[in-house]
């Protein structure tokens, strides 16, 4: 490998919007994400489904489908 064309490696500090922070590698030294695995929907099983039933029952009004 060329010396001096490669980026800095750290081990960078995540920080979530929820609290939740972890260790990774990266080019970067701090990291803030909006979603993490503690809070995202997918991974703590609080999946929001009831909201698409008045998206349903929205459409069916407005065109006129019963």
């Amino acid at each position: 490998m060329r010396e001096g064309i490669h980026p800095t490696y750290y081990q960078a500090t995540v920080t979530c919007n929820c609290g939740n922070t972890f260790v990774t590698g990266s080019t970067k030294q701090d990291i803030h994400v909006e979603v993490c695995s503690k809070c995202h929907s997918f991974y703590t099983g609080a999946q929001k489904t009831a909201s698409a039933k008045g998206r349903i029952d929205k459409f069916n009004k407005k065109f006129g489908i019963r």
